[in-house]
């Protein structure tokens, strides 16, 4: 069970990184590029979080 838990974790951080990553390569202006990563890291937290069972 906690072996399940830690590879989601592991997942989900990569699935972040990578997103991230993608978002750095869109041709955006650098205010809406701010706006998507602030909403790519709120919404990564909070999938840590609910497989962390705080959620």
């Amino acid at each position: 069970m906690a072996s399940s838990a830690l590879i989601s974790i592991l997942i989900t951080f990569l699935v972040i990184i990578l997103v991230l990553y993608l978002v750095q390569r869109l041709p955006l202006d650098g205010r809406t590029r701010q706006i998507v990563q602030v909403i790519v890291i709120i919404i990564g937290i909070i999938s840590l979080l609910r497989y962390l069972a705080v959620f």
